[in-house]
């Protein structure tokens, strides 16, 4: 199987090169990525437990689906291939802000992105790929943000850094009671 290229980009998300992806998180270049977070209509959002196999951060809890964007591929277009891919199902996305991040790993790579986050929403139950994902559940935002302060180990570090701009745009745009 051919490797995955992500996109290489500087600070102002401007493409300055491919690099198999691989490569790209042993060095740690700056590179394009996505994070999808799904929500009912409850409030709550979908949260995905990596596959076992996964050859980094197994098992542990994230958001919805994140990758990395194929060349020509516009940040929609990605965050829904990779939801069909991962969760089974397809929904409108919307982008809701971008940032840079970086978050070394115990196994030497290190993922430092230019992630662009999205919202989608969705009322059933996703169709999971056992490849990529070992488990689902919807979760309150409030109780998300509780059991990471509670049990920091069991979520991904690129979700620890990006939930909390999630809950922080989530609770800037709920209408008050």
């Amino acid at each position: 199987m051919k490797e995955e290229k992500v996109i290489l980009v500087n600070e102002k998300d401007e493409p300055i090169g491919l690099m198999p992806k691989m490569e790209a998180h042993e060095k740690a270049l700056l590179h394009r990525a996505f994070s999808v977070f799904v929500m009912n209509a409850k409030g709550e959002t979908m949260l995905q437990q990596r596959a076992k196999d996964k050859y980094h951060s197994p098992l542990l809890w994230t958001n919805t689906c994140c990758s990395h964007q194929r060349e020509g591929e516009s940040n929609i277009d990605a965050g829904k291939r990779r939801l069909m891919e991962e969760m089974g199902f397809t929904t409108d996305l919307k982008e809701l802000f971008n940032f840079v991040y970086k978050a070394p790993f115990d196994n030497g790579l290190t993922e430092h992105e230019f992630d662009h986050v999205m919202v989608g929403y969705f009322e059933e139950e996703p169709n999971i790929n056992p490849d990529e994902v070992a488990d689902w559940k919807w979760m309150q935002p409030e109780d998300v943000k509780k059991d990471i302060a509670e049990n920091p180990n069991e979520y991904t570090e690129w979700f620890k850094i990006i939930f909390e701009r999630f809950y922080d745009h989530l609770m800037e745009n709920t209408p008050a009671q």
